[in-house]
């Protein structure tokens, strides 16, 4: 992935797929994946033990459950998961969101099971 002169539009690359839950790689800053994602409905519970883990909500609106209270993200609203917290997504409507966390890390951290998926780079 080239991290030419070239600004992302966001709204452009949301704009190339439509599949929810799929990670998709925008951009690379050291060590760490820029993706995007559209989520509907409610993913898994999971933790990342090694890594926190940044969600940016674009459009609609994402909470964030955690064991010890929800929190809700609107459009603009970021929220950072601290390493080791378990959690789960969840989106009562299609929402976009902004993920930004070192390279290789696994979209359900410990819990596997059929949500996994490598993150697909879009151009």
């Amino acid at each position: 992935m080239s991290n030419s002169a070239v600004p992302v539009n966001l709204a452009d690359k949301l704009a190339q797929f439509s599949e929810l839950w799929s990670q998709k790689k925008v951009a690379v800053l050291n060590d760490y994946e820029v993706k995007l994602a559209k989520l509907q409905g409610e993913f898994v519970w999971h933790t990342h033990e090694d890594t926190d883990e940044l969600f940016l909500v674009i459009s609609g609106r994402l909470t964030i459950q955690l064991r010890d209270g929800d929190v809700v993200l609107e459009p603009g609203e970021l929220f950072v998961v601290p390493r080791g917290v378990e959690h789960c997504p969840l989106a009562d409507e299609e929402t976009a969101i902004l993920l930004f966390e070192p390279a290789g890390t696994i979209n359900t951290g410990d819990a596997g099971g059929p949500m996994t998926k490598a993150a697909e780079i879009l151009g």
